[in-house]
């Protein structure tokens, strides 16, 4: 496998939207130009989640990420970039299918914001019944 060869993967969830590269390396992420995981997403838990298809894989340190993200707020964004990594690593070997597929990565979650309704305060919720 040379090691100019990269793979790309677009993941999507609420309205974000991840393009990922991942070639061999060391293990690096690059996100909207940021150097460093650590820096884009601060919290613990969007780090785990974006962390998980490797860990599913077997393949924690073994690829150098690439990604643009745009739309939604961070949790979206880090469960749309899961969803990339996902694929990207199934169109570099497809024998992750089944771990992946398993741990549920590779389904887009397609659970959006409800719209608001006229006549309502927001989608469901209605002005207070005064029944006097």
């Amino acid at each position: 496998m040379a090691s100019t060869k990269r793979f790309t993967g677009t993941g999507k969830r609420k309205n974000s939207i991840a393009r990922v590269f991942i070639s061999p390396g060391e293990g690096n992420f690059v996100i909207n130009g940021r150097e460093n995981l650590e820096k884009y997403f601060g919290r613990a838990t969007s780090r785990m989640i974006v962390l998980q298809p490797f860990e599913v894989t077997g393949n924690i340190g073994k690829f150098d990420i690439v990604a643009h993200l745009n739309g939604g707020g961070i949790s979206g964004q880090a469960e749309a970039l899961r969803h990339g990594i996902s694929r990207a690593l199934l169109t570099m070997n497809p024998d992750y299918r089944k771990p992946l597929r398993k741990a549920g990565f590779l389904t887009r979650d397609s659970r959006v914001k409800e719209r608001k309704k006229y006549g309502l305060k927001k989608a469901r919720k209605a002005t207070q019944y005064s029944k006097r």
